[in-house]
């Protein structure tokens, strides 16, 4: 029997950023342990990180089509059984002309299915499990948790190797602490500049701490060499790592994007503090703060405005990192809701899932 053929089809960039590409590689590493052929479609631009993760997996990268005949052409000629689309800007037709062709498709969204008519549907969002999340008078075909497409909430969420790997047997307790170790992060590329923003209000919390920040572009590091440190206070700045679990395992606080990160701080076990750095994150970011998985900071613009509302919200932020930066319990308490809510399996069931719609079109078994 011939090994499942899958394909993956995301960006990433700079500006685009890399979450679509690492939730796809976290599905491509399970895969890949299966004994199946992984290929990724798609641009990888000036995001050195991101390319030598699929190098050292050994997943070939090709030109990504945009268009639904682009994107059957390619999946026949590289002889796929599968094709997982995840992007915001691709033809939402391209699902369905690709299952019009006989090729199995798995859609990742985030909370708005864009009208594809795709065989599997991922919505890995904590709460995309509820009917609020996707309401069952979406269009037939649009997907909802109740029609056995849907794959919803952080059961399914996907995480890689290195996560699931460093995840403890229990969450972690937070000891007191004279210079709490903060981490902070906001994606591979940090594509809306958030580190600067966040850096600041940490530093002007006035709490001693030893701060690390992973910056992710030269015009992030050069505006954070700017930044002036308090007394007690220490800022080093790292490249993206290999070692970001490590780092998150070894902070005392984390402050990172309400983005794919959020479920591998989960995992983790780590007390974290969120901002909201783009629309597409605003219910999930709401609905993981309302359950006191993270505390919020807020969202990027308002935290960037100018003016009265700027401050009030920058203050804001600063209030809630104060109070954690202070309290071991406090941190404590959101490691142990955030850690018992993901368990690391669920790249897992997505791919049973999947092999199980590859095995119902072939007729071959899943290995």
């Amino acid at each position: 029997m011939n090994p499942p053929r899958i394909g993956l089809r995301c960006d990433a960039g700079p500006r685009t950023g890399v979450g679509h590409l690492v939730r796809c590689l976290a599905l491509g590493e399970e895969f890949l342990a299966r004994g199946a052929r992984v290929e990724l479609f798609g641009t990888v631009h000036r995001v050195g990180w991101a390319a030598a993760q699929l190098a050292a997996r050994g997943i070939p990268v090709h030109p990504g089509p945009d268009t639904p005949a682009g994107l059957v052409e390619a999946a026949h000629r590289h002889a796929l059984d599968a094709l997982v689309l995840d992007s915001y800007e691709l033809d939402p037709a391209g699902a369905g002309a690709l299952r019009a062709a006989g090729v199995v498709t798995l859609a990742i969204v985030d909370g708005d299915t864009r009208g594809q008519d795709a065989d599997l549907y991922l919505d890995q969002n904590f709460g995309a499990d509820t009917a609020d999340a996707h309401p069952a008078e979406r269009a037939p075909g649009d997907g909802a948790p109740g029609d056995g497409r849907m794959l919803a909430g952080v059961r399914y969420a996907l995480l890689r190797d290195a996560v699931t790997a460093a995840r403890p047997a229990a969450p972690p307790p937070a000891g007191p602490t004279d210079r709490p170790r903060v981490l902070a992060f906001f994606g591979g590329t940090d594509a809306v500049g958030a580190a600067p923003v966040l850096t600041r209000v940490l530093l002007g919390t006035g709490h001693p701490m030893e701060v690390t920040v992973v910056v992710g572009r030269p015009e992030i590091e050069a505006e954070l060499t700017q930044v002036a440190t308090g007394r007690g206070q220490s800022l080093h700045l790292v490249a993206p790592t290999d070692a970001l679990p490590t780092l998150i395992g070894a902070a005392d606080l984390v402050v990172s994007a309400a983005g794919t990160s959020t479920w591998e701080l989960c995992c983790l076990g780590a007390p974290a503090a969120l901002v909201c750095v783009v629309d597409n994150q605003r219910d999930s970011y709401r609905r993981v703060v309302a359950h006191r998985l993270a505390a919020g900071l807020g969202e990027l613009p308002d935290l960037v405005a100018s003016g009265l509302a700027g401050r009030a919200a920058r203050a804001e932020a600063g209030r809630t990192l104060r109070a954690l930066l202070a309290s071991p319990q406090r941190r404590a308490a959101l490691a142990a809701r955030a850690w018992a809510t993901v368990d690391g399996h669920g790249r897992a069931r997505v791919a049973d899932a999947l092999l199980t719609r590859i095995a119902d079109r072939t007729g071959v078994l899943k290995p």
